[in-house]
């Protein structure tokens, strides 16, 4: 393992800002301190190209930026805060001056999350991290144990995603910058809710990125959607990785960070001796002794490869989860019919039943729409190293239209869905404002002030869209008005309908933190069985004191199914049934107790769940 090196402008009170950055191909280096003084400082060099110096006046606001060979002024890459945005001066942060009430919190386990993914902008009319604080009550009401957020590192302007993001260290400042994130991480562990960061590792955005000014942070050795790869087993590589490695150690260890959720690593390029995720856990586990608590880490990848969550010692990477998109694609596909895009090598029922008990449904098998077989098996990796949803940021934001489920498939098959997720075996995620059917979608948006590329990202969301033209024009994304439509209504006070959905998904996801048999729910603990034709799903979770019995129809027919006949004679208690009234069904309660080898008619679109005392 690598030993790292410190970067960016380092404040230690009574002592002043230690100002470091890599730069191994420049010949000179000062720092240019803008305010509260004026005043230019010289750099010194050592190893490896990094330049340092310290400056004893320099403390937290100062704003600078560094001067290369007397040239090129550029924002510090380490910035930790960039008050005036992506091509003004850096400001100087003081890391130890916060208040931390939450000396006592460890963070939750992986099979304790129930993750609730949120963008910061659009979550509230606000759109500040002070603002989500006051809708923290809301979620803890709901039973949320960890929020996601989308990427706060600083971007252009005010409204994006956050995968546009040019600064890693840097917090947002439309957002509240650092000192607001700090107090909405104390705020969600005073309330017992994780938080997961979502983190960008495997490109950096177009606008205010300065890197190539600096160093080889890219090489043309490999190539990503986005253009060059970050170098990360090139020449010069160790200090790239080193970067990212900071950086991550910083959310954890300065911010209070639970977890990290690291953004499409099958986009980060790394064929040397040591992957920079299996270093990056590394880094993490040293930490962890240093600090006395457990971090997760968690992995995007659509590779279906347990080499990422499998342990060091067995030749994976370490890493705790991975987001597991099979389950979404069969969900998403049997429930609407979409067969377009990657679609297509979804839809068969039988996939159900495989992503539940064998998790990857492409583990070593021929994809159509790829033209490659795909995957690896992971019958024996734990279901706790999975996330699941059947909505997210991207499966929503990627449709031209942003549209959510909701619009989608019926008010029914939204409750069946939610069960499909919450009584998953797997962590469960759910996309803001899923919880009560929110109807305004969640689009992709911009606010670059780059015209030319501006343009750019016009045209290609134009292009990518073509084929829709049948269903209109794709919203134009540097719109503000493309923003506000996407963000949350939380009409779900005035409207019967969405508080019903709603309460339904407090009632299973107290149910999955109270029920015996979902204590430790795993796939050995789980009997599966599935009647194709009908789309009528058996999901059998069994405890040490009692099991639970979770029956789909996610068809749009009635349909008759008999009880799985798992112990003959032993009673089934109905605890929750979504065509109750409570919950904006039409049916009358939960029904009879019922023995195995019942007979047992589901409404369309319904979830029916029993319990057995053991």
């Amino acid at each position: 393992m690598s030993i790292l090196r410190k970067i960016g402008a380092d404040y230690t009170p009574g002592r002043g800002t230690t100002f470091t950055v890599w730069a191994p191909e420049v010949e000179q280096v000062e720092v240019s301190l803008h305010a509260p003084d004026k005043k230019k400082l010289k750099l010194q060099r050592e190893a490896f190209g990094y330049w340092t110096a310290l400056a004893e006046n320099a403390g937290p606001g100062t704003r600078y930026m560094f001067n290369l060979d007397g040239e090129k002024e550029r924002p510090d890459p380490a910035s930790l805060f960039q008050p005036d945005g992506v091509h003004k001066a850096s400001a100087v942060v003081d890391h130890s001056h916060f208040n931390w009430t939450d000396k006592n919190w460890k963070g939750l386990s992986l099979e304790q999350l129930i993750i609730y993914e949120l963008h910061v902008g659009t979550f509230t009319e606000e759109g500040t991290f002070e603002a989500t604080i006051q809708k923290l009550p809301e979620l803890k009401d709901l039973g949320i144990t960890a929020i996601e957020i989308m990427p706060v590192a600083q971007f252009p302007g005010n409204r994006n995603w956050g995968y546009d993001g040019v600064y890693p260290f840097a917090t947002q400042d439309s957002y509240g910058g650092p000192e607001g994130l700090k107090k909405l991480v104390n705020a969600c562990h005073e309330q017992e809710i994780s938080v997961v960061l979502d983190v960008v590792y495997n490109h950096m955005g177009p606008e205010g990125n300065y890197l190539n000014d600096y160093g080889p942070y890219f090489t043309d050795k490999y190539h990503t959607p986005w253009g060059n790869a970050l170098n990360f087993d090139d020449a010069h590589s160790d200090h790239v990785r080193n970067f990212f490695f900071q950086n991550a150690l910083m959310w954890l260890r300065d911010f209070h960070i639970d977890a990290l959720r690291l953004d499409a690593v099958h986009a980060i390029y790394d064929t040397g001796a040591k992957h920079f995720l299996q270093e990056l856990r590394e880094h993490v586990n040293q930490l962890e002794e240093q600090e006395g608590r457990n971090y997760i880490l968690t992995a995007e990848t659509d590779l279906s490869d347990v080499r990422l969550i499998n342990p060091i010692e067995k030749g994976g990477y370490g890493l705790d989860a991975q987001w597991f998109d099979d389950y979404h694609h069969v969900i998403h596909t049997l429930v609407t019919g979409e067969q377009e895009g990657y679609y297509e090598d979804y839809g068969k029922p039988e996939q159900l039943k495989k992503a539940l008990e064998h998790t990857f449904v492409y583990n070593g098998l021929y994809s159509e729409h790829r033209k490659k077989t795909l995957g690896t098996d992971a019958t024996a990796n734990p279901a706790q190293q999975f996330v699941v949803c059947s909505q997210n940021h991207d499966q929503v934001g990627n449709r031209m239209l942003g549209e959510r489920l909701t619009e989608l498939v019926s008010f029914e098959m939204l409750k069946a869905v939610a069960g499909l997720v919450l009584l998953s075996p797997y962590v469960p995620m759910l996309f803001m404002g899923e919880e009560y059917g929110e109807e305004n979608p969640f689009l992709y948006f911009v606010s670059h002030t780059d015209k030319e590329l501006v343009e750019a990202v016009q045209k290609g969301r134009k292009a990518e869209f073509a084929y829709f033209a049948s269903k209109g024009e794709a919203p134009d994304p540097q719109s503000e008005e493309t923003f506000n439509r996407s963000k949350l209504q939380r009409s779900y006070t005035s409207n019967e309908k969405q508080k019903q959905l709603r309460e339904f998904y407090k009632q299973l996801i107290q149910l999955r933190k109270t029920a015996p048999a979902l204590a430790k729910p795993d796939k050995p603990n789980m009997k599966v069985s599935l009647e194709e034709e009908k789309l009528v799903l058996h999901l059998i979770h069994t405890g040490a004191t009692s099991n639970l019995y979770c029956l789909f129809n996610i068809s749009n027919q009635p349909q008759e199914t008999t009880l799985v006949n798992t112990s003959a004679g032993r009673n089934w208690k109905p605890i929750l049934n979504s065509t109750d009234n409570d919950w904006g069904g039409s049916g009358t309660g939960k029904g009879e107790a019922l023995v195995s080898g019942a007979s047992v008619s589901l409404p369309p679109a319904s979830v029916l769940i029993l319990e057995q005392q053991t």
